[in-house]
């Protein structure tokens, strides 16, 4: 079979059964741009993070993150820490420069008061899209 967004021929293992014209690997990507970007399936995903089963999920995601990563759960709290006694204060996002949802970003976690301010966006995007900048963001499969 050939995807018309690759122009690459594969076999049929390559295609999902309903989507022809994209190999898995471009139909992937497609899906993952399509929730990046389209409203409709963002509010989708808000309205399902909220049912029980997805919080329960989220918890038990949260405490496996943090027992497998405890040098950055320390930093994340320093940060926190910090910035509840004054010595720590929140700057706009040094993308876009919004100060709502400012996240930070550790690109050492040795060193926890070392850190850029990024937006919820710009944050999640800069994980996904360069996943080398660090960060423990599993690679989407």
């Amino acid at each position: 079979m050939f995807c018309r967004a690759c122009d690459s021929e594969k076999g049929d293992d390559g295609f999902y059964a309903g989507v022809p014209s994209r190999c898995k690997e471009c139909h992937k990507v497609a899906m993952k741009v399509r929730a990046l970007t389209n409203p409709r399936v963002q509010e989708y995903d808000r309205e399902r993070a909220k049912t029980p089963e997805r919080k329960e999920k989220s918890a038990r995601v949260s405490r496996d993150w943090r027992a497998k990563h405890p040098d950055a759960y320390r930093a994340q709290n320093k940060v926190n820490n910090s910035l509840r006694d004054g010595k720590l204060t929140k700057d706009p996002c040094c993308i876009c420069g919004t100060t709502e949802h400012v996240h930070v970003h550790h690109k050492d976690y040795s060193k926890p008061l070392d850190v850029k301010w990024l937006c919820a966006k710009c944050h999640h995007r800069i994980h996904s899209v360069f996943p080398e900048l660090g960060g423990h963001y599993e690679a989407a499969e």
